[in-house]
């Protein structure tokens, strides 16, 4: 049987570590945790996986990133901090994380899930630091301040509902504020992932939804290898873009001398861009500023632990219809009883949150939302029936084109929702 060479790559058994092991590490992040200064955070930025260990597994990982064999490290850790580690079975554990790339010059399985490339890897934190430094903060503040005065000293520049139809044509106002609205989105999102790299983290871009909604939304989870003072950044650069912009057109529309239809093109983007703001308040929604009020409660995942404990809550709710000795009847299977006390407090209160937001929001769609998106579709139609068969040209054109808006984001909306649902149809495809 020929003998393995280096570089060649064989299972995670075949390639356990001993005493005499030298271990290669993928690149990981290795960082003192934000509230325990006896942990560390540990992960690989790009698989965005990330583990909170003991201070001395720092260490440890240190050593053996030295070249050092797995014997001389439990010796120098024992000496040190007279802690008696098994070094060799945390080497283990590291691989099943496809944290270590090499084991004794053995290349080890990749994991499940492949490293998934961010967007815009050429760009670098040196390429974008400026924009976050102290003369672009005081920019930013001076327009903003400037733009606000203008519309307290003249509350005409205040956005109006009717400068939505800045056009005499629904479908021209709904696809032109369409597409502006998507180039806003899209710098918000830019400016996510500029955030991140500035703080040398990768990012990616993407269609998600989040309960009815279509959103575009930036793949941050590697700046869990950022400390949490400097997260903010990359959280609130989004909107920190979508103000400027707003600042920046009200100065336009106070102090230029801008033709009528121009003027009236501006207006329309400035309340397109700033109903874009109340959006972000929907924290039940994982928008922006929740993980801003994530990081300020010191929680790992409000999200998550909240959705499972209102699960939970259901479950008991609906415990005297079920069996005795129902697993939803056991009093242990609180998923928040592992938590620190602080952040089991957050994530109760934040399930209340979660489960009135998201049932108040869904009951005004089914009543309001879903029906305007059918009668409107249905109107378009029957105007572009009619145009086929004789109507108005220009009304069937412009239903044509509110089709197509807004037809186009419910078919991407379902495209989306399956795409990131898969398992779910698997799920019921077996069943």
């Amino acid at each position: 049987m020929p003998g393995l060479r280096a570089g060649d790559t064989v299972s995670a058994q075949a390639a356990e570590a001993g005493a005499g092991s030298v271990v290669r590490f993928h690149h990981l992040v290795v960082r003192p945790d934000d509230d325990d200064p006896d942990a560390v955070i540990v992960g690989r930025p790009d698989l965005g996986e990330f583990v909170e260990l003991p201070a001395v597994c720092g260490e440890v990982i240190r050593l053996l990133r030295e070249g050092r064999p797995v014997a001389d490290v439990e010796a120098a850790i024992a000496a040190e901090h007279d802690v008696e580690l098994d070094v060799a079975d945390f080497v283990d554990s590291l691989a099943d994380l496809a944290f270590v790339a090499e084991i004794d010059g053995r290349a080890l399985p990749g994991p499940e899930s492949a490293p998934v490339a961010g967007h815009f890897e050429g760009v670098t934190e040196r390429h974008v630091r400026w924009v976050f430094s102290r003369p672009m903060k005081l920019f930013w503040v001076a327009v903003v301040a400037a733009a606000s005065l203008t519309v307290l000293a003249r509350p005409s520049l205040f956005p109006h509902h009717r400068d939505f139809f800045w056009s005499g044509y629904t479908g021209l106002s709904v696809l032109v504020n369409t597409a502006f609205f998507s180039l806003v989105a899209s710098v918000h999102e830019l400016m996510h992932l500029i955030a991140a790299r500035s703080l040398g983290a990768p990012a990616r871009i993407g269609f998600g939804t989040r309960l009815h909604y279509l959103v575009v939304q930036t793949d941050v989870t590697a700046i869990w290898g950022v400390p949490r003072r400097h997260r903010y950044r990359v959280y609130l650069a989004g909107m920190a873009s979508d103000v400027f912009l707003i600042a920046t057109m009200v100065l336009a529309v106070a102090y230029l001398p801008l033709p009528g239809p121009t003027e009236a093109l501006l207006r329309a983007f400035i309340l397109t861009t700033l109903l874009c703001l109340p959006l972000q308040a929907q924290i039940y929604m994982r928008t922006d500023l929740y993980f801003v009020l994530r990081d300020l409660l010191r929680c790992k995942d409000l999200f998550g632990d909240g959705l499972r404990y209102v699960r939970y809550l259901l479950a008991r709710a609906v415990a005297p219809l079920r069996k005795p000795g129902s697993p939803a009847t056991d009093p242990t299977g609180d998923p928040t009883g592992d938590l620190a006390v602080h952040e089991r407090r957050a994530v109760r209160i934040y399930a209340v949150a979660l489960a009135l937001g998201s049932s108040v929001t869904l009951t005004v769609f089914a009543f309001y939302g879903a029906p305007i998106i059918v009668s409107g579709l249905t109107n378009a139609l029957t105007a572009l029936w009619a145009g086929f068969h004789g109507g108005p040209l220009l009304a069937a054109v412009d239903a044509a084109l509110l089709i197509l808006v807004e037809g186009g984001i419910q078919v991407l909306f379902v495209v989306t929702f399956v795409r990131t649902r898969r398992h779910w149809f698997r799920r019921r495809s077996r069943s």
